[in-house]
């Protein structure tokens, strides 16, 4: 719980902001009202044996509105024998408050996803974002002002078994609380002339997990570096390390890679 307050003191008393879109969670903000995006994100994660472990994610979402959007994952990695599909995610995010001003704006929104999975279960890390069947639920709220933005979000994640072959282990904790702080900052360009400059931000990216059941827990700290290319293609390259860990986590520190596209006004 220190590690919890510590987040939400210094995510609600910064006075500054960036864009918001960060690479390894979601903002307050949906994607534009009626658009299409497509995205493909690559871990390339070290396992403490000394293999290589890849995972890739397709991912397509939609703005249903400017205050709905919906997400589908599907889950590919090489962690057994041969190239697998583990399983996938449904996700939706509500945007229900909202204060806007000339260079800032404060949002809010709720999220919920439900994710499948048939892998086998080899950690104490509870994931449902590639690891586990389950579900996770919680509120996130970003604050952005000029060229810096915070935003940091609480959750509740419960997993189950991976069916058909993998039940949840008993002697395991089966449900968790999830915490991240994500602060970036708008480095190029320095004035706006073309919603067609590329734009570099920076960010770095602070997540937690504490297991209900037996109070074990983890820090990672992500920096990254991102490109949006003419207000409508992203690249995203980042690094995860672990800061502490009390549980058991197979595949820790590793790179990400992620391409993304946004189809403006399709459903409109």
């Amino acid at each position: 719980m220190r590690h919890l307050l510590l987040i939400f003191l210094v995510a609600f008393s910064f006075q500054v902001k960036s864009q918001e879109l960060f690479v390894m969670t979601d903002p307050a903000s949906n994607v534009p009202a009626g658009s299409i995006g497509v995205r493909d994100m690559n871990f390339f994660l070290y396992e403490k044996n000394g293999n290589l472990n890849y995972h890739n994610m397709p991912e397509i979402m939609w703005g249903v509105n400017n205050k709905l959007m919906l997400r589908a994952a599907a889950f590919i990695s090489n962690s057994g024998e041969g190239w697998d599909t583990e399983g996938g995610s449904l996700y939706a995010k509500y945007r229900f408050f909202s204060v806007d001003d000339m260079h800032s704006h404060f949002r809010m929104a709720a999220y919920a996803k439900y994710s499948f999975n048939n892998a086998d279960i080899h950690q104490d890390e509870i994931e449902t974002m590639g690891h586990n069947t389950g579900y996770e639920t919680g509120i996130v709220a970003t604050q952005l002002i000029n060229k810096v933005a915070i935003s940091s979000s609480i959750s509740y994640e419960r997993a189950l078994d991976n069916k058909p072959n993998y039940e949840f282990p008993a002697d395991q904790s089966n449900s968790a609380i999830n915490y991240t702080l994500s602060i970036g900052k708008l480095m190029h360009p320095k004035k706006y002339t073309s919603f067609k400059q590329t734009n570099i931000n920076a960010m770095v990216e602070f997540l937690g997990q504490r297991l209900n059941g037996n109070g074990k827990s983890y820090l990672d700290v992500v920096p990254s570096v991102q490109f949006i290319i003419n207000s409508q293609a992203r690249v995203d390259l980042a690094y995860k390390q672990e800061l502490y860990t009390s549980m058991n986590r197979t595949a820790p520190n590793g790179f990400l890679l992620r391409l993304e596209y946004t189809f403006f006004n399709v459903t409109n």
